[in-house]
Protein backbone atom coordinates (compact mmCIF):
# COMPACT_ATOMS: atom_id res chain seq x y z
CA UNK A 1 0.00 0.00 0.00
CA UNK A 2 1.49 3.34 -1.04
CA UNK A 3 0.22 6.56 0.42
CA UNK A 4 3.45 8.26 1.46
CA UNK A 5 2.65 11.55 -0.36
CA UNK A 6 -0.06 12.23 2.22
CA UNK A 7 1.55 10.67 5.29
CA UNK A 8 1.31 13.00 8.29
CA UNK A 9 -1.31 15.24 6.68
CA UNK A 10 -4.34 12.92 6.43
CA UNK A 11 -6.35 12.49 9.62
CA UNK A 12 -8.95 9.97 10.74
CA UNK A 13 -11.51 11.75 12.91
CA UNK A 14 -14.86 10.97 14.49
CA UNK A 15 -16.53 14.08 13.13
CA UNK A 16 -19.67 15.40 14.79
CA UNK A 17 -22.37 16.58 12.39
CA UNK A 18 -22.99 20.28 12.98
CA UNK A 19 -25.55 20.85 10.23
CA UNK A 20 -27.22 18.98 7.39
CA UNK A 21 -29.33 21.10 5.04
CA UNK A 22 -31.43 19.72 2.20
CA UNK A 23 -31.77 21.80 -0.98
CA UNK A 24 -34.03 21.37 -4.02
CA UNK A 25 -32.84 18.88 -6.60
CA UNK A 26 -32.04 16.31 -3.90
CA UNK A 27 -28.86 18.07 -2.81
CA UNK A 28 -27.38 18.36 0.66
CA UNK A 29 -24.85 20.62 2.36
CA UNK A 30 -23.18 18.87 5.28
CA UNK A 31 -20.99 20.52 7.93
CA UNK A 32 -18.93 18.43 10.35
CA UNK A 33 -16.53 19.16 13.20
CA UNK A 34 -13.12 17.81 12.13
CA UNK A 35 -10.43 20.14 13.55
CA UNK A 36 -7.29 18.44 12.33
CA UNK A 37 -8.58 18.00 8.78
CA UNK A 38 -9.89 21.58 8.75
CA UNK A 39 -6.43 22.93 9.59
CA UNK A 40 -4.85 21.06 6.67
CA UNK A 41 -7.49 21.10 3.92
CA UNK A 42 -6.77 22.86 0.63
CA UNK A 43 -9.04 23.57 -2.36
CA UNK A 44 -9.19 20.48 -4.54
CA UNK A 45 -8.61 17.98 -1.72
CA UNK A 46 -11.34 15.63 -0.57
CA UNK A 47 -12.57 13.50 2.32
CA UNK A 48 -13.38 9.80 2.46
CA UNK A 49 -16.51 9.50 4.61
CA UNK A 50 -18.17 6.55 6.31
CA UNK A 51 -21.77 7.39 5.48
CA UNK A 52 -23.51 5.04 7.92
CA UNK A 53 -22.64 2.00 10.07
CA UNK A 54 -24.70 -0.13 7.67
CA UNK A 55 -22.53 0.93 4.67
CA UNK A 56 -19.07 -0.70 4.73
CA UNK A 57 -17.47 1.35 1.93
CA UNK A 58 -16.56 5.00 2.39
CA UNK A 59 -17.57 7.64 -0.14
CA UNK A 60 -15.30 10.42 -1.47
CA UNK A 61 -16.60 13.99 -1.24
CA UNK A 62 -14.83 17.15 -2.34
CA UNK A 63 -14.32 19.68 0.42
CA UNK A 64 -16.37 22.84 -0.21
CA UNK A 65 -15.23 24.92 2.75
CA UNK A 66 -12.90 24.53 5.70
CA UNK A 67 -12.63 26.77 8.75
CA UNK A 68 -9.34 26.18 10.55
CA UNK A 69 -10.22 28.40 13.52
CA UNK A 70 -13.62 26.84 14.19
CA UNK A 71 -12.51 23.39 13.09
CA UNK A 72 -15.21 22.43 10.59
CA UNK A 73 -15.45 21.05 7.05
CA UNK A 74 -18.36 21.52 4.68
CA UNK A 75 -19.47 19.34 1.77
CA UNK A 76 -22.04 19.52 -1.01
CA UNK A 77 -23.34 16.19 -2.30
CA UNK A 78 -26.16 14.72 -4.35
CA UNK A 79 -27.16 11.19 -3.30
CA UNK A 80 -26.59 8.59 -6.00
CA UNK A 81 -26.76 5.13 -4.55
CA UNK A 82 -27.34 3.60 -1.15
CA UNK A 83 -24.32 5.10 0.64
CA UNK A 84 -25.08 8.77 0.04
CA UNK A 85 -28.79 8.08 0.52
CA UNK A 86 -27.93 6.93 4.04
CA UNK A 87 -25.68 9.95 4.57
CA UNK A 88 -28.61 12.20 3.72
CA UNK A 89 -30.53 10.70 6.65
CA UNK A 90 -27.87 11.48 9.24
CA UNK A 91 -28.73 14.15 11.79
CA UNK A 92 -26.86 16.93 13.64
CA UNK A 93 -25.22 15.61 16.78
CA UNK A 94 -24.37 12.23 15.24
CA UNK A 95 -20.79 11.31 14.37
CA UNK A 96 -19.21 10.26 11.09
CA UNK A 97 -15.80 8.72 10.52
CA UNK A 98 -13.94 11.15 8.24
CA UNK A 99 -10.57 10.55 6.59
CA UNK A 100 -9.26 13.88 5.29
CA UNK A 101 -7.81 15.85 3.62
CA UNK A 102 -6.70 13.51 0.83
CA UNK A 103 -4.88 14.29 -2.39
CA UNK A 104 -3.10 17.22 -3.96
CA UNK A 105 -5.13 20.41 -4.39
CA UNK A 106 -4.92 23.39 -6.72
CA UNK A 107 -1.73 25.42 -6.99
CA UNK A 108 -2.19 29.15 -7.56
CA UNK A 109 0.52 30.81 -9.64
CA UNK A 110 0.97 34.31 -8.19
CA UNK A 111 2.33 35.49 -11.55
CA UNK A 112 -1.20 35.05 -12.95
CA UNK A 113 -3.44 36.92 -10.49
CA UNK A 114 -6.68 36.44 -12.45
CA UNK A 115 -8.31 33.15 -11.41
CA UNK A 116 -11.07 31.82 -13.65
CA UNK A 117 -12.82 29.05 -11.69
CA UNK A 118 -15.46 26.89 -13.41
CA UNK A 119 -17.54 24.38 -11.49
CA UNK A 120 -20.32 22.14 -12.77
CA UNK A 121 -22.84 20.30 -10.58
CA UNK A 122 -21.12 18.46 -7.73
CA UNK A 123 -17.86 19.91 -9.13
CA UNK A 124 -18.83 23.30 -7.70
CA UNK A 125 -17.42 22.76 -4.15
CA UNK A 126 -13.70 23.09 -4.99
CA UNK A 127 -14.43 26.40 -6.73
CA UNK A 128 -16.18 27.77 -3.62
CA UNK A 129 -13.25 26.62 -1.50
CA UNK A 130 -10.74 28.22 -3.88
CA UNK A 131 -12.60 31.54 -3.80
CA UNK A 132 -12.77 31.40 0.00
CA UNK A 133 -9.03 30.78 0.27
CA UNK A 134 -7.86 33.56 -2.06
CA UNK A 135 -10.42 36.30 -1.36
CA UNK A 136 -8.32 37.88 1.41
CA UNK A 137 -5.39 38.43 -0.98
CA UNK A 138 -6.00 41.77 -2.69
CA UNK A 139 -3.52 40.85 -5.43
CA UNK A 140 -5.74 38.01 -6.69
CA UNK A 141 -8.89 38.52 -8.77
CA UNK A 142 -11.09 35.39 -8.80
CA UNK A 143 -14.12 34.95 -11.05
CA UNK A 144 -16.34 31.94 -10.32
CA UNK A 145 -18.67 30.52 -12.99
CA UNK A 146 -21.05 27.72 -12.03
CA UNK A 147 -23.33 25.47 -14.03
CA UNK A 148 -26.16 23.20 -12.92
CA UNK A 149 -29.15 21.46 -14.44
CA UNK A 150 -30.99 21.44 -11.09
CA UNK A 151 -31.62 24.40 -8.78
CA UNK A 152 -28.40 25.77 -7.32
CA UNK A 153 -27.92 24.67 -3.69
CA UNK A 154 -27.13 28.19 -2.50
CA UNK A 155 -28.91 31.42 -1.74
CA UNK A 156 -28.78 33.50 -4.93
CA UNK A 157 -28.86 37.27 -5.36
CA UNK A 158 -28.83 39.80 -8.16
CA UNK A 159 -25.17 40.65 -8.59
CA UNK A 160 -23.75 44.12 -8.09
CA UNK A 161 -20.25 42.97 -9.09
CA UNK A 162 -19.62 43.51 -12.82
CA UNK A 163 -18.25 40.79 -15.10
CA UNK A 164 -17.28 42.40 -18.43
CA UNK A 165 -18.36 40.48 -21.53
CA UNK A 166 -20.96 38.30 -19.84
CA UNK A 167 -24.43 38.55 -21.38
CA UNK A 168 -27.30 40.42 -19.79
CA UNK A 169 -29.22 37.22 -19.01
CA UNK A 170 -26.60 36.20 -16.43
CA UNK A 171 -27.73 38.57 -13.70
CA UNK A 172 -27.57 36.46 -10.54
CA UNK A 173 -24.74 35.20 -8.37
CA UNK A 174 -24.17 33.09 -5.29
CA UNK A 175 -25.03 35.39 -2.38
CA UNK A 176 -22.12 34.13 -0.25
CA UNK A 177 -19.60 34.94 -2.98
CA UNK A 178 -21.25 38.31 -3.47
CA UNK A 179 -20.74 39.00 0.26
CA UNK A 180 -17.09 38.01 -0.10
CA UNK A 181 -16.66 40.46 -2.98
CA UNK A 182 -15.97 37.62 -5.43
CA UNK A 183 -17.77 37.99 -8.79
CA UNK A 184 -19.74 34.94 -9.87
CA UNK A 185 -22.25 34.05 -12.55
CA UNK A 186 -24.51 31.08 -13.28
CA UNK A 187 -25.36 29.00 -16.34
CA UNK A 188 -28.01 26.35 -16.89
CA UNK A 189 -30.08 24.75 -19.62
CA UNK A 190 -32.93 24.27 -17.12
CA UNK A 191 -34.32 27.79 -17.40
CA UNK A 192 -33.14 28.96 -13.97
CA UNK A 193 -33.94 32.64 -13.44
CA UNK A 194 -30.90 34.88 -13.54
CA UNK A 195 -28.72 32.24 -15.20
CA UNK A 196 -27.29 32.19 -18.71
CA UNK A 197 -29.18 29.71 -20.89
CA UNK A 198 -26.37 27.42 -21.96
CA UNK A 199 -23.02 26.27 -20.60
CA UNK A 200 -20.48 27.90 -18.33
CA UNK A 201 -17.91 27.57 -21.10
CA UNK A 202 -20.08 30.08 -23.04
CA UNK A 203 -19.74 32.55 -20.15
CA UNK A 204 -16.03 31.83 -19.80
CA UNK A 205 -15.36 32.38 -23.50
CA UNK A 206 -17.26 35.69 -23.44
CA UNK A 207 -15.36 36.84 -20.35
CA UNK A 208 -12.00 35.89 -21.88
CA UNK A 209 -12.79 37.60 -25.18
CA UNK A 210 -13.68 40.79 -23.30
CA UNK A 211 -10.25 40.86 -21.64
CA UNK A 212 -7.26 42.73 -22.99
CA UNK A 213 -4.20 40.75 -24.08
CA UNK A 214 -2.50 41.73 -20.82
CA UNK A 215 -5.44 40.53 -18.74
CA UNK A 216 -5.55 37.18 -20.53
CA UNK A 217 -1.80 36.79 -19.94
CA UNK A 218 -2.57 37.17 -16.22
CA UNK A 219 -5.28 34.46 -16.22
CA UNK A 220 -5.17 30.86 -15.02
CA UNK A 221 -8.07 28.39 -15.13
CA UNK A 222 -9.34 25.95 -12.49
CA UNK A 223 -12.20 23.52 -13.01
CA UNK A 224 -14.12 20.55 -11.61
CA UNK A 225 -17.23 18.83 -12.90
CA UNK A 226 -18.47 16.09 -15.22
CA UNK A 227 -16.00 14.76 -17.79
CA UNK A 228 -17.61 16.39 -20.88
CA UNK A 229 -17.40 19.75 -19.12
CA UNK A 230 -13.76 19.21 -18.13
CA UNK A 231 -12.86 18.36 -21.72
CA UNK A 232 -14.64 21.49 -22.94
CA UNK A 233 -12.87 23.68 -20.37
CA UNK A 234 -9.50 22.12 -21.26
CA UNK A 235 -10.13 22.93 -24.94
CA UNK A 236 -11.17 26.48 -24.06
CA UNK A 237 -7.95 26.95 -22.10
CA UNK A 238 -5.94 25.63 -25.07
CA UNK A 239 -7.77 28.00 -27.42
CA UNK A 240 -6.63 30.95 -25.30
CA UNK A 241 -3.25 29.40 -24.40
CA UNK A 242 -4.02 29.47 -20.68
CA UNK A 243 -2.75 27.14 -17.95
CA UNK A 244 -5.58 24.98 -16.64
CA UNK A 245 -5.87 22.66 -13.66
CA UNK A 246 -8.65 20.05 -13.47
CA UNK A 247 -9.92 18.29 -10.35
CA UNK A 248 -11.06 14.80 -11.36
CA UNK A 249 -13.79 12.80 -9.69
CA UNK A 250 -13.59 9.02 -9.96
CA UNK A 251 -15.12 6.05 -8.17
CA UNK A 252 -12.66 4.81 -5.58
CA UNK A 253 -12.50 2.16 -2.88
CA UNK A 254 -9.65 2.77 -0.44
CA UNK A 255 -9.02 6.48 -1.16
CA UNK A 256 -5.35 6.24 -0.10
CA UNK A 257 -3.71 4.76 -3.19
CA UNK A 258 -3.66 1.10 -2.27
CA UNK A 259 -6.35 -0.37 -4.51
CA UNK A 260 -5.46 1.52 -7.72
CA UNK A 261 -9.15 1.49 -8.61
CA UNK A 262 -9.25 5.17 -9.58
CA UNK A 263 -6.43 5.31 -12.11
CA UNK A 264 -6.51 7.59 -15.14
CA UNK A 265 -4.22 7.87 -18.16
CA UNK A 266 -1.91 10.88 -17.84
CA UNK A 267 0.68 12.16 -20.31
CA UNK A 268 4.00 12.73 -18.53
CA UNK A 269 7.45 13.86 -19.76
CA UNK A 270 8.41 10.18 -19.72
CA UNK A 271 5.38 9.11 -21.74
CA UNK A 272 1.85 7.87 -20.90
CA UNK A 273 1.33 6.63 -17.35
CA UNK A 274 -1.54 5.50 -15.17
CA UNK A 275 -1.98 7.79 -12.16
CA UNK A 276 -4.22 7.39 -9.13
CA UNK A 277 -6.81 10.14 -8.77
CA UNK A 278 -6.89 9.82 -4.98
CA UNK A 279 -3.24 10.45 -4.12
CA UNK A 280 -1.54 11.50 -7.38
CA UNK A 281 -4.44 13.92 -7.93
CA UNK A 282 -7.26 14.69 -7.81
CA UNK A 283 -5.86 17.86 -9.40
CA UNK A 284 -3.91 17.46 -12.65
CA UNK A 285 -2.66 19.72 -15.40
CA UNK A 286 -5.43 19.70 -18.02
CA UNK A 287 -2.94 19.23 -20.87
CA UNK A 288 -1.75 15.99 -19.27
CA UNK A 289 -5.24 14.52 -18.91
CA UNK A 290 -6.96 15.95 -22.00
CA UNK A 291 -4.13 16.51 -24.53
Amino acid sequence: MSYEPNRGSVFLEDARILAQRAWPGQQFVLRVQAPRAARNAQPGTFAHIACDPSVPMRRPLSIMRANAEEGWLEFLYKPKGHGLDMLGQRQPGESLSVLAPIGHGFTVDPARPRLLALGGGVGIPPMIFLADQVRADARLKPLVLMGSEVPFPFELAASKLPVPGVGKAATHAVALLEQWGVPSRLASNAGIAGAHRGYITDLARDALQAMSDRERAETQVFTCGPTPMLKAVAKLARDFDLPCQVALEEYMACGIGGCAGCTVLVQTPDGPAMKRVCVDGPVFDARQVYP
